[in-house]
C-alpha cells in the first residue's frame, strides 16, 4: 500500500505545472489574449504585458479585483479580475514577468502594401 501511495506523488508531482504554465492556461482559458495578445504585445491601446515588473502587474491585478480602476478603459478589467485568486494572480504575473516567446520567427509580414481600392 505504501508503494502504490509513493509511487503516486511520485507521478503527480512530476507532472505538475509550474506557476508560469498555470498562468498560460489562465491567460487561455479566460481570454486575455483578445486584448493583450498571444504574445502579450499589447493590440491597439490595450497595453504590452510581456516581461513588465512581477509587483507593478499583482498591484494593478488586485486593484482591479477591488472594483478599483484609474480610467474608463481599465473597469472593464474588473469583471475579468473579480474571479482571481491570490494564487491566480500571482501565477498570470509569472507568466507575464518570465514570459519567452516559444515561436521566435515572425508570422506576419510587415512589408505588405495594399494597391488600388481595396478589390471593390
Amino acid at each position: 500500500m505504501r508503494f502504490i501511495l509513493l509511487l503516486f506523488l511520485t507521478i503527480s508531482t512530476t507532472f505538475a505545472l509550474t506557476p508560469y504554465e498555470k498562468g498560460k492556461e489562465l491567460y487561455l482559458k479566460h481570454a486575455c489574449y483578445a486584448c493583450h495578445g498571444h504574445k502579450l504585445e499589447g493590440i491597439h491601446r490595450y497595453p504590452r504585458l510581456a516581461n513588465r515588473s512581477k509587483g507593478y502587474l499583482a498591484y494593478k491585478l488586485k486593484h482591479f479585483r477591488a472594483r478599483e480602476a484609474d480610467t474608463q478603459q481599465q473597469e472593464m478589467m474588473i469583471d475579468f479580475a473579480l474571479p482571481l485568486s491570490d494564487e491566480d494572480i500571482d501565477n498570470l504575473t509569472t507568466y507575464f514577468t518570465d514570459y519567452v516567446e516559444d515561436d521566435l520567427e515572425e508570422k506576419y509580414d510587415d512589408s505588405f502594401e495594399v494597391y488600388g481600392d481595396g478589390g471593390s
